[in-house]
């Protein structure tokens, strides 16, 4: 599992899809999970796969077509997962089914398929007779999937708010100037979460104010290979010569100042990691409305005394009723920090393997 898992990570962050490593290994342990042949040796490995994208093949399968390139006969083997096999058609075929029609005789998954559309592949297996091993490595693959994970069990894209403020909490001086708070470090690491996300958004405000590309870029200044979906929120237009028309990702104006209706949009859209780069009313209606999962706020060693605030009224009047959110880590970027929160609670302890046969 720690192969499929290193697999995984090889995948795109971006997408609608979920980032799964799979490893085909002949045969099993004496308990049933893999890990070695009865004398202790090995398990000898006869494919391995990973998900590249959508539209691409899935992991089960690319480790499927991995095993027949080496020649290798996988009947009787056992899939090694990161994510439950899906049992629903879409850009490509039901993993579930082309485990069971291979005659892969085990599968080991990590965690459950949250997706409604796509989980089941457990019980398809089983009904097929082959054998289920889950909660292998849960947590880690929790982690690596938490993205993912939360937008896809609940329909609306993971939600991460970014600031990059002062010490006392500015986005600008009190003439408005704001370039550059942050050093060239923290910028840089800006432009590569937002090479990892499917969206990027701003208001009207903010683009009338300081025309953003809302592009992703490498540090010499170049295009990154993904660039995100560009949503604009509020009811102005986009002036015509706005750079938010220029080279970047597709743009996308979201008439409204509704929390719901950006979610909304962005789902439409497949986006399940939407970065939110302000403005400050739109943070404060974004966290009144329990909408952020995971807070970016970049912190530079200045003081201004004045100027607008990262975030506006959120109508708390007492320390209890502030929301609370949880520190994930802490990360130093030159002169700057980078304070990473989340409001979910820790990922849960490894659940022990459970197993169902037919």
């Amino acid at each position: 599992m720690d192969r499929a898992l290193e697999l995984a990570r090889r995948g795109p962050a971006h997408g609608p899809n979920p980032r799964v490593g799979c490893v085909l290994l002949a045969g099993a342990a004496p308990d049933g999970v893999p890990g070695g042949a009865p004398d202790g040796a090995p398990a000898r490995v006869l494919g391995e796969g990973y998900h590249r994208g959508a539209g691409t093949p899935h992991a089960e399968v690319a480790a499927l077509a991995d095993a027949a390139a080496r020649g290798h006969d996988v009947r009787g083997a056992t899939a090694v997962v990161t994510l439950e096999p899906c049992a629903h058609t879409g850009r490509t075929g039901p993993c579930a089914h082309a485990l069971a029609e291979a005659g892969v005789a085990h599968v080991v998954h990590a965690l459950d398929d949250p997706n409604p559309a796509a989980a089941g592949g457990a019980a398809v297996l089983r009904a097929r007779g082959v054998r289920v091993t889950g909660g292998v490595r849960a947590a880690e693959a929790g982690e690596l999937l938490r993205v993912w994970a939360t937008a896809a069990g609940r329909g609306t894209p993971y939600v991460t708010l970014k600031t990059a403020t002062s010490l006392d909490g500015r986005v600008a001086a009190a003439d408005g100037t704001s370039r550059w708070i942050t050093g060239p470090q923290a910028r840089a690491h800006a432009h590569a979460v937002r090479a990892e996300v499917d969206a990027v958004a701003v208001t009207t405000g903010t683009v009338l104010a300081d025309d953003p590309a809302l592009t992703a870029r490498r540090p010499d200044g170049s295009l990154a290979e993904h660039q995100p979906l560009r949503l604009v929120v509020g009811r102005r237009d986009v002036p015509g010569g706005a750079r938010l028309r220029g080279p970047g990702g597709p743009l996308v104006h979201v008439r409204s100042h509704a929390v719901a209706d950006l979610l909304a949009a962005a789902a439409a859209h497949e986006v399940r990691h939407l970065l939110v780069e302000g403005g400050p009313a739109f943070a404060a209606a974004l966290l009144a409305a329990g909408a952020v999962d995971e807070l970016h706020a970049y912190l530079a060693p200045v003081v201004l005394g004045a100027g607008p605030a990262a975030v506006g009224d959120l109508g708390v009047t007492t320390l209890a009723a502030a929301p609370r959110l949880r520190t994930a880590r802490v990360e130093r970027l030159g002169d700057d920090v980078l304070l990473v929160a989340r409001r979910d609670p820790a990922p849960p302890p490894a659940a022990a393997p459970t197993e169902g046969d037919s």
